[in-house]
């Protein structure tokens, strides 16, 4: 499975009663699709996967496979309890998922052999390939990577710690696995500041929640990265990632509060996150307004 241009989260649009939204979900994929993302992965962090239920997870999926209809991948996100992760693999498959990432276990901490093991009980679930996703309470050794990386349906990892050095560590782990087909992501939150650096250690792809909400700039970035124009980077860098990074540093959970928050700007009444995340004062909502403009004005 190859992946070619930036990778997007969609969000999961909520009605006023609090009712997953699937016309306009199907709306805001198949808009974004239209910027040329290089995969779709619904019900992800972006998507408010801890918030969402299993039937929620499941529609969320199968909506998007729908609206995508094979233009791009489409990789489902699953995760959390055992049980609910491997439930929502079977159902991403029947959906017409091309792929899982498989995001942490619920609330407790593994020893590797156990992290390990879980990844692989999901991953014989169903016949999808997986992504493992290394962050919070699932980060994995490079040991622990080697080992997944011997199993053919483990095709990718997503770095969302930020451990350069353990990220180079393992991607030269499974390149002596000889495995030319393993895919590694930049997961930071708005990776774009970090994506210079990743790209040095042999991680050219990098998800971008800034393009579920504005993809003009997004790709804007994407193109002065593909192409080394180091003073357009910064251009974009400066005047739109830099501040919108410190606004999203004032309060937990904006990495997806905002996004939302920039789509309703922008005319697309995606409603509001779900607990326990919050939306911006209307104060912060000013400030993302300026940055938004910000960003489109350096175009």
């Amino acid at each position: 499975m190859k992946f070619d241009g930036i990778l997007f989260f969609p969000v999961t649009p909520f009605d006023p009663d609090g009712r997953v939204d699937e016309d306009l979900l199907s709306r805001h994929v198949a808009t974004t699709l239209e910027h040329s993302p290089g995969g779709v992965f619904p019900a992800c962090g972006t998507g408010e996967f801890h918030a969402l239920s299993t039937e929620e997870a499941v529609r969320v999926v199968q909506v998007t496979t729908e609206t995508v209809a094979g233009r791009v991948p489409v990789v489902a996100g699953t995760g959390g309890p055992l049980g609910h992760a491997v439930a929502l693999a079977r159902a991403a498959a029947d959906a017409g998922a091309d792929a899982l990432l498989v995001l942490p276990p619920y609330l407790v901490g593994g020893p590797q052999a156990g992290l390990a093991a879980y990844v692989e009980a999901v991953a014989a679930a169903s016949d999808l390939p997986v992504v493992i996703y290394h962050r919070a309470n699932a980060q994995y050794s490079v040991d622990t990577v080697r080992r997944l990386a011997r199993n053919p349906k483990i095709v990718g990892f997503k770095d969302g710690v930020g451990d350069v050095g353990l990220a180079q560590q393992i991607v030269r782990a499974v390149a002596a696995e000889g495995r030319e087909d393993f895919a590694f992501f930049n997961g930071l939150l708005t990776a774009e500041l970090t994506q210079g650096a990743y790209r040095g250690i042999g991680i050219p792809l990098y998800s971008s929640a800034a393009f579920a909400m504005i993809p003009e700039v997004a790709n804007a970035y994407y193109r002065a990265y593909a192409e080394g124009d180091e003073a357009r980077r910064a251009d974009l860098l400066d005047g739109f990632y830099a501040p919108l990074v410190r606004l999203r540093d004032e309060t937990p959970g904006f990495g997806v509060s905002l996004i939302k928050t920039g789509l309703r700007l922008s005319g697309l009444p995606v409603g509001s996150v779900r607990p326990p995340l919050v939306d911006p004062t209307p104060a912060q909502e000013e400030r993302l307004a300026e940055i938004l403009a910000a960003g489109r004005a350096l175009l």
